[in-house]
């Protein structure tokens, strides 16, 4: 399970880079403060950090509002913020509730549980 972190006031390129990678690996909203003082909060689904002088992250606004391409050099913080969707819905987990249902006689099947659904119920 991914736990929220946070890149507090990253020092160098690299720890933003770093904070940049954990938080692409991160499957709910992350929010984003900007050396201007923004704060955006969003999905962030792409990142690219080479070259380095033009390194850019791209994100869907939690507000519904269209996709946003955000130079790096732009970030001062980021942290995982939001529910993280995919808690829970490792391939392990899904053997185990498989295995369970299989030992109750119930019929195991791929289809995924609602998102809405806590983690680990179905």
């Amino acid at each position: 399970m991914n736990l929220p972190f946070q890149a507090e006031c990253a020092t160098t390129a690299q720890s933003l880079c770093d904070a940049v990678l954990r938080a692409l690996d991160y499957r709910g909203d992350v929010t984003i403060e900007t050396r201007d003082g923004r704060v955006i909060v969003g999905y962030l689904f792409d990142a690219s950090l080479e070259p380095a002088d033009r390194a850019t992250l791209r994100l869907l606004p939690s507000d519904g509002s269209p996709r946003i391409a955000l130079p790096l050099a732009e970030v001062s913080n980021i942290a995982c913020t939001g529910r993280d969707t995919a808690s829970g819905r490792s391939w392990e987990s899904w053997l185990k509730r498989s295995a369970a249902k299989r030992a109750a006689n119930e019929s195991a099947n791929i289809e995924s549980e609602p998102l809405d659904a806590p983690s680990g119920l179905a």
